[in-house]
């Protein structure tokens, strides 16, 4: 991707130098608390299912004819099934199964992934079928609705459980080892509180003990299981937050960010919306000396990425799509789309099985990228929302690499958080030192030779482009939602 606004990034004059650096703390990743070092990469159902035009139904057919479009080799393995694949009752146990009516044979389908290398997920909600309180758990003689904790609300269907009952870990069990059975690989567990907008619903207070007992649950199953807590959780309590990271390997950071029943995914709205949500979750990791220095080993989820299909489909400019990919990869989050399979073009397949951009991502799945404000905003190097943004992901432990990305987001649409509206394209403008890798500083270097990977603006050439060794300043003219991403090598 070309820009008609090229300057270099070696001889852009370092203004404001009198704005003093901090030292940088390097967020850093861990096992997460089922056993992963990665973010899932795949496909889930959701935005198609959402979207108003669509021949896509969710059944066998249509998911088979997306997924069996994965493509494997370049890590897209999670075939991710969103509500609707099960039925409104659970079985002889009650446990939630496929609706056959759609999916005759989830099986089968789960058979053909796992000999195409790939993953099978499905969705939950906490608790179990109201309908089914007169069914006993397996393997006991208890009845399921003595298990339930009737002075919460019944929602979705269901009723939440009295976790502290002899019986509720055994019914969690009894559903994840039928799961692991069926060839299950990853669980979205949604409408998890505190968070999680109502939707209509008259949601349980606190249900987060569910992910305690799907925790126990998969531990003790036959294979291994993902499980991503979701939508935009509540991350403000202490012991909440500690609890998912605990238990679960994901949590959704935002509530949905496609639209609903309209002919496109989504807007960018929704997009500065997310990646607001995502700088206040890195945020809390860095700024918070209790967790500087400890690996964060709970994801975030950012939501499905909508990279892979033209602007009349997506409803998002190429450059937008440029800023989805970038953010969602430099975040380390979850990485996986929503977008039609079967209509991705030649950006889109760059965007999400790129080898040196999925090089990149190996690098920010463990060392996530945190903000820094350029120069010209009210603070530079601070981590405040802004339109014109800087983040940086790494120096990895041997202070050799770093990833930096820079970004316009233009004028606020109104749920970004910088609340400015900057127009036409903008110098995104930072120094080494306010990054906190200039020489002389802890994570520093006398150089950093500089490779642009993706993305627009004036740094210099095409994407996949050697510029050049900087040694004060990172600099690009970016127009409104364009986004450049450089991955950067220390030189003596």
């Amino acid at each position: 991707m070309r820009s008609k606004h090229q300057i270099s990034i070696l001889t852009v004059p370092l203004i404001a130098t009198s704005v003093s650096a901090s030292q940088l703390f390097v967020p850093f990743y861990g096992t997460s608390a089922n056993g992963f070092n990665g973010p899932p990469r795949g496909w889930n159902s959701f935005g198609m299912q959402a979207r108003a035009g669509t021949s896509f139904v969710l059944n066998q057919n249509d998911v088979q004819s997306q997924c069996d479009l994965l493509n494997a080799t370049a890590g897209y393995t999670l075939c991710s099934l969103d509500s609707g694949w099960s039925g409104n009752g659970g079985d002889q146990f009650g446990r939630l199964v496929p609706d056959t009516s759609v999916f005759p044979n989830l099986t089968a389908l789960a058979d053909r992934l796992h000999s195409q290398g790939k993953l099978l997920g499905i969705y939950a909600l906490p608790g179990a079928l109201s309908g089914d309180a007169g069914v006993t758990v397996e393997g006991t003689n208890i009845k399921l609705g003595s298990l339930f904790d009737t002075s919460q609300p019944s929602y979705n269907l269901r009723q939440t459980f009295d976790f502290s009952k002899d019986g509720v870990q055994q019914w969690h069990n009894s559903v994840v080892n039928n799961w692991a059975a069926i060839g299950v690989d990853y669980i979205k567990l949604d409408f998890m509180t505190p968070g999680s907008p109502a939707a209509g619903e008259n949601l349980p207070a606190n249900n987060s003990l569910a992910a305690v007992a799907y925790h126990k649950a998969i531990q003790q199953a036959s294979r291994p299981m993902r499980l991503d807590l979701s939508w935009k959780l509540d991350r403000n309590t202490a012991a909440d937050f500690f609890l998912w990271r605990g238990n679960a390997d994901g949590i959704r950071l935002d509530q949905d960010i496609n639209n609903q029943g309209q002919s496109t995914f989504l807007g960018f709205n929704t997009v500065q919306r997310a990646i607001e949500q995502y700088r206040s979750f890195i945020n809390q990791q860095e700024e918070d000396p209790a967790r500087q220095g400890t690996p964060i080993m709970v994801r975030p989820d950012m939501d499905n990425m909508y990279t892979g299909n033209a602007q009349a489909l997506t409803g998002l400019s190429d450059v937008q799509r440029y800023t989805v990919a970038i953010h969602w990869v430099g975040a380390g989050a979850n990485q996986i789309t929503g977008s039609d399979l079967t209509q991705l073009d030649t950006l889109g397949k760059e965007l999400l099985y790129d080898s040196e951009f999925q090089s990149v991502a190996d690098f920010t799945n463990q060392y996530p990228m945190q903000p820094k404000n350029p120069f010209g905003t009210a603070n530079p190097g601070s981590q405040a929302s802004e339109q014109l943004q800087a983040w940086i992901a790494g120096p990895d432990t041997a202070n050799k690499n770093a990833v930096v990305v820079l970004a316009n987001y233009g004028p606020d649409q109104g749920q970004g958080g910088f609340g400015t509206n900057l127009q036409g394209n903008q110098l995104v403008n930072i120094s080494l030192s306010l990054l906190g890798i200039a020489e002389g500083q802890p994570n520093g270097a006398p150089g950093w030779s500089v490779r642009r990977v993706l993305g627009g603006g004036g740094a210099g050439g095409p994407d996949h482009s050697d510029i050049g060794v900087a040694t004060s300043v990172l600099a690009s003219n970016l127009g409104p939602g364009e986004s450049v991403l450089y991955f950067l090598t220390a030189t003596n």
